[in-house]
């Protein structure tokens, strides 16, 4: 069954992949493991690589559309500026990971584990992230419109001038999180979820803003 699986993944990653590392390259190819390797500015779109080891692997600006990388370990690993527009990264490893920039529309990040990473400036539209781990996560100027946050935990996390407009945030925990600058007009939040939060000059969803953590 292993054979079938690496047989289907050479197949299914482009032998013309634009990664710094060939070697490391062919690695991912036969093994479905590549941690601490280079596929900067690789072409992986569509591949299958659900449940492989890329932790501590350089993807910054990789071309990683429509990945499956369910249950990935990423952790540590580089990806900002990839772009993971409509990946599947359900209960992906992706702690301390930089995503600095990627681009996360409509990709799918349900139960991932993000505590720590960096999502900076992230364009995350439609993304999926309900119950996700974005505990201390920094989050600043990350653009979430419409975003599914339902149920995440987002305690400590850095959403400075983060764009959560229209967003789903029933159930979300915001215990310790900055909220400087960020906009949540629209968004479906409980009130209670704010309890803790840091707001200053935050636009609340009924249009209002908040000043009390100036």
């Amino acid at each position: 069954m292993k054979g079938l699986y690496l047989a289907a993944l050479a197949l299914i990653i482009p032998m013309d992949a634009l990664a710094w590392s060939e070697a490391d390259l062919q690695k991912l190819r036969t093994t479905g493991q590549c941690a601490d390797c280079d596929l900067s500015g690789g072409d992986l779109k569509r591949a299958a690589l659900a449940g492989a080891d890329l932790s501590g692997a350089d993807l910054s600006a990789a071309k990683l559309w429509a990945v499956d990388l369910g249950g990935a370990n990423l952790t540590g690993a580089n990806l900002s500026g990839a772009n993971l527009a409509s990946a599947d990264l359900r209960a992906a490893n992706l702690q301390g990971a930089n995503l600095a920039k990627a681009y996360l529309t409509t990709a799918d990040l349900g139960q991932a584990g993000l505590s720590g990473a960096d999502l900076s400036g992230a364009i995350m539209t439609q993304a999926g992230l309900q119950d996700a781990e974005l505990g201390g996560a920094n989050l600043t100027g990350a653009y979430m419109e419409l975003a599914n946050l339902a149920g995440a935990d987002l305690s400590g996390a850095d959403l400075t001038r983060a764009n959560l407009t229209s967003a789903r945030m029933d159930g979300a925990v915001l215990a310790g999180a900055m909220l400087h600058g960020a906009v949540l007009l629209g968004a479906r939040i409980e009130a209670t979820a704010l309890e803790g939060a840091i707001l200053c000059n935050t636009v609340m969803p009924d249009g209002t803003s908040d000043t009390s953590g100036c």
